[in-house]
């Protein structure tokens, strides 16, 4: 490298056509910056506003891209670029899994090596890597020990779909300015669930003031030069757009991913469309017309409608109906609390007249140990509880008629104080069984509980004709 080329690798470039040359000539990579789908974004447009962004334009950022879209690739010289141009400025990387923050770190381990190995301090390790200027990068993994007590100016996080969400709670006190360069998150990710962590930061991006890059395989595709539209493969999600194309991303493999993929998976992951609901057990539930502020009416009938539980949840529900209407107006949930601590609690936060109580008919199978079961000790402390053995599929249906009858009537509306209610109508999902949809939903140890509190309710106080033949519990 003669003299003026190695002088200009360290000048900073001040716009999109100085990094993009700069890119190219210091990096070898050129970067798809060509947005041939509406409304998306190229990935260069992202690269170009993470590093030109001024101190005003600070915001966080969100990625949302295809497999294959150079999400991980992009971070990784996104940091790069943080850390040449910068000096005092650290970025972390915090993969959905450590496979996951390894390969970004991967990328800037080699173009260290390839291209910048007169900047590095020291020996670069398995997880960290130090410049001359002061600045670094380094690995940090998905635990509270990791995450918690740091604080840099730049936090990446690769595929945050697949993030616990306590992590991703504890990581938003990362970022803390420093040394003039202004701090900032960025989340990079598919989005393959209809209400997972990726489809709630998109939707909250405007309120947050996130700033949302969103491109799909036509962005990196390769330019078509050859093919008949008419008889290609990709025609229908094409549209003739790679004719325009400048990505790298071979058509041959994008024909071969989606003759494998499901329709779901391709749309979702490739073309980057809502996910599909398919296998969400409540379709049917819309916030925007299900949820609410409810007033008590103490001349309706009251119901509290329990599933118990201890390292899981223990959740109950507070349950006003008039007539055919159910109004849910409150709930309890908690977990590592004895049961007299609940009954306690709710008798103090739910003072009133109940025409029943319901719960889990496993409520009345007695503890080797104590001799007692949920539904004595409850007895025991003045709360009378029925219940009776369904199938689980009944209850379902019940609680979906009141969502939506077929007339397209309302019977089952939820106050805004049910948090955990709404979150679990949106998320419960059926299980798969070798990829196929089965008829119960997935006891995932967050959801279920409250559902079937509710689902206790309709069945005992509505499904007066069911029997408890078939899978019940």
């Amino acid at each position: 490298m003669n003299s003026v080329l190695a002088r200009l690798r360290l000048s900073k470039p001040r716009n999109k056509a100085e990094l993009y040359a700069w890119l190219h000539a210091y990096l070898g990579v050129t970067v798809p910056r060509k947005r041939l789908c509406p409304h998306h974004d190229s990935p260069f447009d992202y690269l170009a506003h993470s590093f030109l962004a001024v101190k005003n334009q600070s915001q966080d950022i969100i990625v949302w891209a295809n497999r294959g879209g150079g999400k991980t690739m992009l971070g990784a010289i996104s940091s790069i670029l943080d850390c040449v141009f910068n000096p005092h400025c650290s970025v972390r990387i915090l993969g959905g899994s450590e496979q996951q923050a390894q390969q970004m770190y991967g990328h800037v381990r080699q173009i260290l090596a390839d291209r910048f190995d007169d900047m590095v301090l020291g020996k670069i390790t398995a997880r960290r890597c130090r410049f001359n200027n002061n600045s670094d990068v380094q690995i940090l993994t998905q635990s509270q020990s990791s995450v918690r007590g740091q604080h840099v100016q730049r936090l990446r996080c690769d595929e945050v779909e697949l993030f616990d969400p306590d992590i991703w709670q504890a990581a938003q006190f990362i970022t803390q300015s420093a040394y003039n360069i202004p701090a900032r998150l960025e989340a990079l990710s598919t989005m393959h669930l209809p209400f997972g962590l990726m489809n709630e930061l998109v939707n909250n991006a405007a309120s947050d003031q996130t700033r949302v890059f969103r491109w799909c395989l036509m962005e990196v595709l390769e330019k078509c030069t050859e093919r008949n539209c008419s008889q290609c493969y990709l025609a229908e999600d094409c549209q003739g757009r790679a004719k325009q194309a400048d990505g790298y991303f071979a058509i041959d493999d994008a024909i071969a991913q989606k003759r494998r993929a499901s329709k779901k998976s391709w749309q979702s992951e490739m073309l980057c469309l809502r996910p599909s609901m398919e296998d969400v057990v409540f379709a049917e539930f819309d916030p925007k017309r299900h949820v609410r502020p409810i007033a008590l009416d103490h001349n309706a009938q009251l119901y509290r409608s329990f599933d118990f539980g201890f390292s899981n949840p223990l959740a109950c529900l507070l349950i006003q109906v008039t007539g055919e209407m159910v109004f849910v107006l409150d709930e309890h949930i908690l977990s590592r609390t004895t049961l007299s601590e609940h009954a306690k609690l709710i008798k103090g936060k739910w003072p009133y007249k109940f025409s029943d109580n319901y719960c889990d008919p496993a409520g009345r199978q007695h503890n080797e140990i104590t001799g007692t079961s949920p539904v004595s000790e409850l007895a025991a402390m003045g709360i009378i509880c029925n219940s009776r053995p369904t199938r689980i599929s009944d209850g379902i249906d019940l609680i979906r008629d009141h969502l939506l009858a077929g007339d397209d009537t309302i019977r089952l509306y939820i106050d805004p104080k049910c948090k955990g209610l709404i979150a679990a109508l949106q998320s419960l999902r059926y299980k798969r069984n070798a990829g196929n949809i089965t008829e119960l939903p997935n006891k995932d140890g967050i959801h279920d509980h409250v559902i079937d509190a509710l689902r206790y309710f309709f069945v005992n106080r509505f499904g007066a004709d069911m029997t408890a033949s078939g899978r019940c519990y």
